[in-house]
């Protein structure tokens, strides 16, 4: 008996190691075919100009083809949802975000994924939010917006992006932590609140860095505060908030890539040294620094920790606030 147990061990360690040999010769000359990028917002948006440019040079790479697809809608969940369900083949690959992959996850009643249902690759970057103002208003700092708000409460308002989004929840937690209300103006596609707030139409906009540099720049738009821990060098004069009296409070919107649990360890690892490569490419890392997110690659597990994090800090957040889930 004690033969025939050690011939059976000895058989499954055999398979166990063709196994993963297979995998790994299947991760070598992958893709073998198209592979399919969601990206889950409209074109157009940050999250759009990042995934392409990122995929376009990944595509090169690669020698594949790589199909862009735009599945926008409820604050990217939908796009999420279709590639936590797709095969595991690494044929589909997600272009995951701070919305969809930890804020939606508290947000969203009955949300039909959750972070076990994704295999994170890699992070991208994380684009700071900012806080801006129409040049005609009179408020030059977050205090003075902050101290007319409290004068006149509820008589202003914001345009950002649709509920669920890394700027509503940004400005959701300054009104918690300063105990202010203004009320919010959600625009599905987060660049039209932009637009209406450079026209007059509103008083106030916050969204992510890469939307508003030129207009910022040009002075269309007044900064009074960006959420991250540092100045950033494209808008040297803005505060942090931090600097601004808000202690602790930094929020950076992040991309990244995910893919669907279930894809080989060793695909994914290939996945993941050749997107260090591209974000490596002078050209890209160029481009990512003027979009106001310097390249900020993760190894897998490294951005594993940085989502559970994250979903575990909106949750609080969500909570907190009292923010009704939608």
């Amino acid at each position: 008996m004690k033969i025939e147990k050690a011939i059976r061990l000895l058989m499954c360690a055999s398979v166990a190691a063709a196994g993963m040999c297979g995998a790994a010769s299947w991760a070598q000359t992958y893709p073998v075919k198209p592979v399919r990028y969601v990206i889950p917002f409209p074109a157009g948006t940050g999250n759009d100009i990042v995934g392409r440019l990122i995929m376009g040079h990944l595509s090169r790479l690669w020698g594949q083809n790589i199909i862009v697809d735009n599945r926008g809608g409820a604050s990217g969940s939908i796009g999420a949802a279709f590639a936590a369900k797709s095969p595991p083949d690494g044929y589909t690959l997600l272009h995951c975000n701070i919305a969809p992959n930890a804020i939606s996850l508290s947000m969203i009643a009955n949300i039909p994924y959750g972070h076990k249902d994704f295999a994170p690759i890699t992070r991208i970057g994380m684009p700071p939010n900012v806080i801006l103002v129409h040049p005609s208003v009179p408020w030059k700092s977050i205090k003075e917006l902050v101290a007319y708000a409290k004068a006149n409460p509820g008589k202003l308002s914001y345009a950002s992006g649709t509920v669920g989004t890394s700027p509503h929840l940004t400005m959701e937690w300054l009104k918690l932590r300063l105990k202010f209300d203004i009320v919010h103006v959600p625009y599905k596609i987060a660049s039209q609140g932009t637009q209406d707030v450079m026209a007059g139409q509103l008083p106030i906009n916050i969204t992510n860095m890469p939307f508003v540099i030129a207009p910022i720049q040009a002075g269309r738009l007044r900064a009074l505060a960006v959420a991250s821990a540092q100045r950033q060098p494209l808008v040297p004069d803005v505060p942090t908030m931090q600097e601004s009296g808000v202690p602790d409070f930094e929020v950076n919107s992040w991309y990244g890539v995910c893919a669907p649990a279930g894809v080989p360890v060793a695909l994914l690892d290939k996945i993941n040294a050749d997107l260090h490569a591209v974000m490596r490419i002078p050209e890209v890392a160029q481009r990512l620094t003027g979009l106001g997110m310097p390249p900020a690659p993760t190894s897998r597990d490294e951005f594993d920790k940085f989502m559970r994090a994250e979903i575990a800090r909106w949750a609080q957040v969500i909570k907190d606030a009292g923010i009704p889930k939608l």
